[in-house]
């Protein structure tokens, strides 16, 4: 059929429509392609652009040097010293076994070390850095680096590491870094990145530990390129990050040193203190241990052998040892009668050997007893029966906030690890503790520092410092932290009668320089430097009747774990109280034996700043002291404290 010219118009006008509708539709959609192309090309350029960075560029963090250790006088106590080793990557070495028989030649790799190292490189990718040989030796580490050509992968590395140039004698106040552990970052609910970094070290106890975040400082970065699997292939920039802060301990480095000295292969501690500051002069647990072998991880051998040791080297007895105080406790008992006005210094009992209450017998340490004494005569010949006959006058109550006062029963607020809260009981506290009622024998128990009561070192010289000072001195270890002095405010007084701490004070200056004090042997015989003090003997296993009808088997013929704790707190000078010194002999026998002579020896060093003269010492004992101290000079280190410095 034939077509119209109408027809044809109207065709052609429908087709012109649809060519237009379709032509606008793909202008629009090239228009919002390109748009969108300029916005990823040109505007979005840069994310872009760091995102194919982030493929070849990888950001790492690079450790801060730790903040140094100092003693009192500015001398090194833990530091940095240069740490040469030797790394070796799978990629680079090819032939391991090869390798490492070429390197076992220049340098001492033993069986076991081989193995660990098999290991660590089986463990880790092929291009990741594994440590061969840690600590070395100078000679050794020259002689890696210059057969270095021959030695494909394995790369020398200086790097720091922590150091303990006083080896034993600061151990347990500092501690130790070791690496970071699952259990140090489970610690922490936001742990810095920079412990994650392989090798990296952390306190563990201790200053070092308490002070963590003090001592680190923070992480600098570093941008490194690496390649599609991503082994570095160069350093692009690096930024350092901030050393951690100096802390400078109240400690005297020589004086610490002495004292560990003088305590020698007892099992024992020793604190001294300033009685009006608070500042802790010396603060040593015998024996110590090398906090050096903890720093790179301590072999099972050695950590075997201090675990084993009976003498708990790796317990610091200071803060951490709990200890009846024996007869260094009677002070306390005294004070809370004298305050309640149960008692005066002249006020008498009649101590024939023991008391009687119900069907028990408490007894005096001299069996015959003391006949008729007084506070100060009690005091100074320790007479056990006094203080049983005024403890019930005055209820544990009293003698325990007493005791509170005077610094025992507290956890006392310092950086260091595993600090006992010993034990000053109360009825409440028996009722709580072991769901029993307080009896009168446990009264007279802890009247003469027995039975329940329970204190460590630390706390026994904080109360002799504030029976000395009359105020509520607290302990302090930091004097300075990044050189700035860390500032404490005066004690305040005590709230206790100065008649009744006169009193005490005249007791225990009796127990130094009567003749029939239990201490008079280690009196000092300058009268500059008069000390004041209190023996103390705490016993650690029970005595039957039957053994006391017979005679009670000395100490001496006992075996050493059965033996009687000795105590020592004291004084000097008398008349113008400067230093408070505690000593505690583990299974030492008496305190006027063996914890008064060494407490005389520690705070004459401290008073006089260097070795005791013999004119110190009473005329008879001079030629046996002058023995002692001359072999005591031999185990001495040579100098004080390193200078500071941070290589």
């Amino acid at each position: 059929m034939r077509r119209t010219a109408r027809d044809t118009e109207e065709s052609a006008r429908r087709v012109n429509r649809r060519t237009l509708l379709m032509g606008g539709a793909m202008a629009a959609m090239f228009a919002v392609l390109g748009a969108r192309m300029r916005y990823l090309s040109v505007e979005q350029a840069d994310e872009f652009r760091l995102l194919a960075e982030e493929n070849r560029i990888n950001m790492s963090l690079i450790p801060p040097e730790r903040g140094l250790i100092l003693d009192r006088k500015g001398g090194l106590i833990a530091g940095n010293e240069q740490n040469y080793r030797v790394t070796m990557t799978r990629e680079g070495a090819g032939d391991t076994e090869a390798v490492l028989a070429r390197l076992t030649r220049l340098i001492p790799l033993t069986a076991e070390d081989l193995e660990r190292i098999a290991r660590d490189l089986d463990r880790n990718s092929p291009f990741v850095p594994i440590i061969v040989a840690d600590r070395l030796s100078w000679e050794d580490f020259s002689k890696v680096a210059l057969n270095a050509p021959t030695l494909p992968g394995v790369t020398p590395e200086v790097g720091l590491s922590r150091h303990y140039p006083l080896v034993e004698d600061f151990s347990h106040v500092v501690g130790y870094v070791g690496p970071v552990s699952e259990k140090d970052l489970a610690e922490r609910p936001d742990p810095d990145p920079v412990l994650r970094i392989p090798e990296f070290q952390i306190g563990k106890i201790g200053v070092e530990r308490w002070m963590e975040d003090t001592l680190r400082g923070t992480a600098g970065n570093k941008r490194i390129e690496v390649n599609h699997v991503g082994r570095v292939m160069r350093e692009l920039e690096r930024i350092d990050g901030t050393p951690g802060q100096d802390v400078q301990l109240t400690i005297d480095a020589d004086v610490q040193n002495f004292i560990q000295a003088r305590l020698g292969e007892e099992s024992a501690a020793c604190v001294v203190m300033d009685v009006q500051t608070g500042e802790i002069i010396a603060c040593a647990s015998a024996p110590g241990f090398d906090p050096n072998l903890f720093v790179r991880g301590i072999s099972q051998r050695d950590y075997s052998a201090l675990m084993e040791d009976d003498h708990r080297p790796l317990a610091n007895k200071t803060v951490q040892g709990a200890y009846p105080p024996g007869s260094t406790f009677k002070m306390v008992t005294a004070l809370a009668a004298l305050q309640d006005g149960l008692i005066t210094p002249e006020t008498t009992h009649s101590c024939p050997g023991y008391i009687e209450f119900g069907d028990r017998r408490f007894h005096c340490w001299k069996r015959g007893g003391h006949g008729r004494v007084d506070l100060a005569r009690s005091l100074s010949e320790s007479c056990d029966v006094y203080y049983y006959e005024i403890a019930q006058k005055v209820g544990i109550d009293k003698i325990a906030e007493m005791g509170r006062k005077l610094g025992l029963g507290i956890r006392h607020d310092l950086p260091m690890s595993a600090i006992t809260d010993g034990i000053m009981p109360t009825k409440a506290w028996k009722k709580e503790r072991w769901d029993q009622d307080w009896r009168i024998g446990d009264t007279i128990n802890a009247s003469i520092g027995q039975g329940y009561v329970l204190a460590s070192p630390l706390q026994l010289t904080v109360m002799t410092a504030r029976i000395a000072s009359g105020r509520a001195v607290l302990p302090r270890l930091v004097r300075a932290i990044g050189g700035q002095q860390v500032e404490f405010p005066e004690a305040e007084p005590l709230d206790i009668p100065a008649e009744g701490l006169r009193a005490v004070q005249s007791g225990m200056f009796e127990v130094m320089n009567s003749q029939r004090g239990t201490a008079f042997s280690s009196r000092i015989a300058d009268e500059t430097m008069v000390l004041a003090g209190k023996t103390g003997t705490s016993q650690v296993r029970n005595i039957s009747a039957a053994e006391r009808a017979r005679g009670v088997v000395s100490n001496d013929q006992l075996p050493w774990n059965r033996r009687d704790h000795a105590l020592f707190v004291g004084y000097a000078p008398y008349d113008n109280p400067r230093y408070a010194v505690t000593v505690v002999v583990e299974h030492g026998g008496g305190g006027s034996a063996a914890a008064a002579p060494i407490a005389r020896d520690a705070i004459l060093r401290v008073l006089h700043g260097d070795i005791p003269p013999l004119t110190a010492y009473p005329a008879n004992q001079r030629g046996r002291i002058e023995t002692d101290l001359n072999a005591l000079r031999e185990k001495l280190r040579s100098g004080g404290g390193a200078a500071k410095s941070r290589a």
